[in-house]
């Protein structure tokens, strides 16, 4: 009964003229609440988007701002110092191979043979490219992380990610928000190079973890371009009044002075590496620790990419393949087309004529070169070859290889060959 009397009182209360002027008045002063709230949160976003949008513009081509390279503009300052670097000029190549040798083991507590060290350098003089391949804990990413020790121009180390398929991967990519461009390690480098005069060394850590055919393509097709005036990588498509000073046209040139060395394992986490990639490296197989020895206090030998490459031609001007020497490459490639239906072409004939005197005049001897050069860029393409088949073609290949190379001259050679019947 008390019950439905409230409820009788509440209505009689709301159905009264001044009850629904308050009402409405409460409903009013709400909405309008609501409408400044919103109106100033719009406001708010407004002058934030303003500011994101300033900050954006922030590199914008109007000349008074940042540039968008902002790393590669702070470089340009530093040229003049890059000039007063002291270099040694007074060095041969068996010299640099022994001195560097000591340098790893006396400074670094690094150990290789002679040999290892001989191919190394042998190997710059052919390619800008070098693979660094064999079983893990060898030295392989220490032996190209020595050697910018060596120089005193400290290496580039870039661990390659597997998900990597593009050069944007390594050189980075215009950011059309922030409108900067995201510098990666490799393109101040490269940019730094372009100045020096300096040896520079970049180190692709696991290389092969991810296609080095994807990544790593534009470069290897800038690399056979013959003039290195010509070598160019595009960055951006237009140029800025503010770019950096030796950006041309939004483009960089690849540096005739930087060597990429890249570090390989192969293992069920990596890619087998293409015979196009092979075809233009150079080869280091590390497989083995060397012994550890006692070397002499050795300091580093600074050279310019100039002076050794100048060491190189003279190399190749004073000890040129013998046209003896020559026909029996001929003879080799005619078998192996026979035979295996392989050749090797003109590409790795070059290298060899390159390799052989740059190897004796760092010591080494022309039938270690040729041995060494055969097995890795000429006989590993029978890898690709059946396996029976090479089982049964092995012995007369080894036959072969000793007749005309002279009966046990190419150990390396005849060894590998065998060693793909397993």
């Amino acid at each position: 009964m008390r019950t439905c009397l409230l409820s009788e009182n509440v209505f009689d209360l709301i159905r009264q003229p001044k009850f629904i002027i308050v009402y409405m008045t409460i409903m009013i002063i709400l909405s309008l609440l609501i409408i400044v709230v919103a109106m100033y949160n719009e406001k708010r976003l407004a002058s934030l988007n303003d500011k994101i949008q300033a900050a954006a513009d922030k590199t914008s081509n109007d000349g008074a701002h940042t540039s968008r390279f902002e790393t590669l503009k702070a470089l340009d300052a530093k040229k003049e110092d890059a000039a007063k670097k002291r270099f040694v000029d007074d060095v041969s190549l068996q010299r640099f191979c022994e001195q560097f040798r000591n340098f790893c083991a006396n400074k670094l507590e690094l150990y290789y043979d002679i040999r290892t060290i001989r191919e190394f350098v042998s190997g710059l003089a052919v390619s800008h490219f070098i693979i660094l391949q064999g079983m893990s804990g060898t030295g392989k990413t220490s032996l190209a992380f020595a050697f910018g020790e060596f120089l005193d121009n400290p290496s580039l180390i870039i661990p390659v990610q597997p998900m990597w398929k593009e050069r944007g991967d390594l050189i980075g990519y215009y950011n059309e928000f922030t409108k900067r461009f995201n510098e990666t390690p490799l393109l101040q480098k490269m940019y730094e190079a372009n100045y020096s005069k300096d040896m520079f060394i970049t180190i692709l850590d696991e290389l092969n973890i991810a296609r080095v055919e994807y990544y790593f393509a534009e470069f290897l097709s800038i690399m056979e371009i013959p003039d290195p005036e010509l070598r160019y990588i595009e960055i951006v498509s237009d140029k800025w009044d503010n770019d950096p000073e030796d950006l041309e046209n939004g483009r960089i040139k690849l540096p005739d002075n930087m060597w990429f060395l890249g570090t390989a394992n192969n293992d069920d986490s990596t890619f087998a590496i293409s015979d196009k990639v092979y075809d233009r490296t150079m080869i280091i197989d590390l497989n083995h620790k060397a012994e550890a020895f006692t070397a002499p206090k050795t300091d580093g030998v600074p050279i310019t990419a100039e002076k050794f490459n100048e060491l190189a031609k003279q190399a190749i001007k004073g000890r040129s393949v013998s046209g003896q020497l020559t026909d029996k490459l001929k003879e080799l490639d005619a078998y192996l087309d026979k035979v295996f239906h392989i050749s090797f072409g003109n590409r790795i004939l070059k290298q060899i004529k390159t390799y052989l005197p740059v190897y004796v005049s760092c010591g080494g001897t022309e039938t270690e070169a040729l041995d060494d050069i055969l097995s890795k860029k000429v006989l590993r393409k029978l890898e690709m070859q059946n396996i029976a088949y090479r089982k049964e073609e092995a012995e007369d290949l080894c036959r072969f290889i000793d007749s005309v190379f002279g009966e046990g001259k190419m150990e390396r050679c005849v060894k590998y060959v065998r060693s793909l019947t397993k």
